[in-house]
């Protein structure tokens, strides 16, 4: 087998519509899903904010109609994972599940993040049925009903003020006596009257039943436990984007988000694209990752007519 024009690794929004797009420039893609094929959209469920669905889709089924999609136009879709990678010189040498080499002329990488979990067994359990980590994918779901936000951040408050304008009550479950978030936030935060911040909790067990969340159960610092009733329950500590197998050759931030040059998916080393949350720690949506997966197959392709 020659070498890969375009090998995508990841296959979520932004590896699909990488391959879409190489498909369709005859780049003959060839994508590994990963552990999580589709994902984080095959958490959830409704979306409401994907455009071109006037009704919503199941997250599930927009992966799957991406995925198929990509195939009919030619990609080669794989299951498998990425173990290891060699990016000091072109073809890229790439090892699948500790065996297969591959050799690629190009790379997308666009693996994506990992939104960061409390570790709780009744998180896993009610996820997708009242738990969520993304205020902007889920709260529509929630308008006039009594939600949570875990943490003391900025993304922790930006979530918090945005379900405020939605929903009826909003409480902030803070493991400190302050927040973390800038001054600005801050202000934002107390001064929304629907708000309520609860000082020096954590939460210890997220409450449901067969149909999803009804509560939270907290602990004060000072050992008080208390539960509280409730809707949806939101994670806003941070993400983990997926970079590891990667951060040996190309450029991260201190985060660990892949760096990429101005407004293109080029990173720091010739060839080598990114794509998706695995690069952008802002916005995190479905359509900016499709956005930047489209990106990267054009800059790679424009890299390989230069070749």
């Amino acid at each position: 087998m020659g070498n890969i024009k375009c090998l995508i690794i990841g296959g979520g929004p932004a590896g699909y519509t990488a391959a879409i797009y190489a498909a369709r420039a005859d780049m003959a893609p060839v994508v590994y899903e990963g552990v999580q094929p589709g994902g984080q959209l095959t958490t959830t469920t409704d979306i409401e904010n994907y455009p071109g669905f006037e009704n919503g889709i199941l997250g599930q089924t927009l992966m799957d109609t991406m995925r198929a999609q990509a195939v009919r136009l030619g990609a080669d879709v794989r299951i498998g994972s990425i173990s290891s990678v060699d990016l000091s010189e072109r073809p890229f040498k790439v090892v699948v599940d500790g065996g297969e080499q591959l050799l690629a002329e190009t790379l997308i990488i666009a693996t994506g993040a990992t939104a960061k979990y409390l570790g709780l067994p009744s998180e896993t359990k009610f996820k997708g049925l009242g738990v969520s980590a993304c205020a902007t994918c889920d709260g529509f779901f929630y308008r006039k009903k009594v939600v949570a936000v875990v943490g003391g951040g900025d993304t922790a408050c930006e979530e918090a003020t945005y379900l405020a304008g939605l929903c009826k009550k909003v409480y902030m479950i803070v493991r400190r006596d302050v927040l973390r978030a800038s001054e600005a936030m801050q202000e934002r935060v107390k001064n929304t009257e629907n708000i309520e911040i609860l000082w020096n909790c954590n939460t210890q067990e997220v409450l449901g039943d067969e149909y999803g969340v009804t509560g939270v159960r907290v602990e004060r610092k000072d050992g008080e436990v208390f539960d509280i009733a409730l809707d949806g329950f939101f994670l806003a500590i941070g993400h983990h984007p997926n970079s590891e197998l990667f951060s040996q050759w190309v450029n991260v931030d201190k985060e660990g988000y892949i760096i990429t040059d101005g407004k293109t998916s080029q990173t720091n080393i010739e060839g080598v694209f990114a794509a998706g949350d695995v690069q952008d720690p802002i916005y995190r949506q479905a359509i900016t990752a499709a956005a930047s997966g489209c990106r990267a197959a054009l800059d790679a392709e424009k890299f390989l007519k230069m070749k």
